[in-house]
């Protein structure tokens, strides 16, 4: 069990089902053998830290002021979200298709819940938190330095800033191996590398 998580998910209601479904037991085992940290701990991790500064994109799940959630996906080149310190991290919001529901449902409710996958790997990092919008040149400033990974292009409108609450790591079961372009060509690179020198060996003879 991730820092805090099952104190803020596991609710009343989130509990009576464990019960009805005999897990309860448990999951208050693991709950009982978190480490007993101050308040002011740090939230995120080196491992947390590093797993969130390799993801290349995330999703980032908020709640409107009529109760319905709202799931984004948000992307970039690795590094483009990363921790600012033990209990915070950020990222850049440029223009997109100008719909702003993530940024009105913030707005009302500052609660978020994050997912970052690392299918290759088969693992997935649970967060929630508090974000808090950062606005204006002056605001950003201090911030673009810190959030700007290279290769990304256009200028930001704002920055997020989430004050992380709990993480919790996920097992493995269920999660399907998917692997993006760039980690394809790269395992396959070795095959070409082999057959253009078998080639090369045949046009020599």
């Amino acid at each position: 069990m991730g820092y805090r998580f099952g104190d803020l998910a596991f609710t009343d209601a989130v509990q009576r089902e464990q019960e009805r479904h005999g897990s309860a037991d448990g999951y208050a085992r693991m709950r009982a053998r978190k480490d007993d940290l101050p308040a002011d701990a740090p939230r995120l991790g080196a491992r947390e830290s590093a797993f969130i500064a390799a993801r290349d994109s995330f999703y980032m799940a908020s709640v409107g002021e009529t109760g319905w959630p709202y799931v984004q996906h948000r992307g970039g080149p690795a590094g483009f979200i990363r921790a600012l310190d033990g209990s915070r991290l950020g990222f850049l919001d440029y223009r997109g298709n100008r719909q702003y529901v993530s940024l009105g449902n913030l707005a009302t409710n500052n609660r978020v819940s994050l997912f970052f996958m690392d299918y290759p790997n088969r693992t997935r990092l649970k967060l929630l938190g508090r974000a808090s919008v950062v606005e204006g040149a002056e605001a950003l400033a201090p911030l673009l330095p810190l959030l700007s990974p290279p290769g990304m292009t256009g200028k930001p409108e704002r920055a997020f800033v989430i004050s992380v609450e709990a993480t919790d790591w996920n097992c493995p079961q269920h999660i399907t191996p998917r692997f993006t372009l760039a980690e394809v060509e790269q395992a396959v690179q070795p095959l070409h590398d082999r057959i253009a020198a078998l080639e090369a060996e045949l046009a020599a003879r």
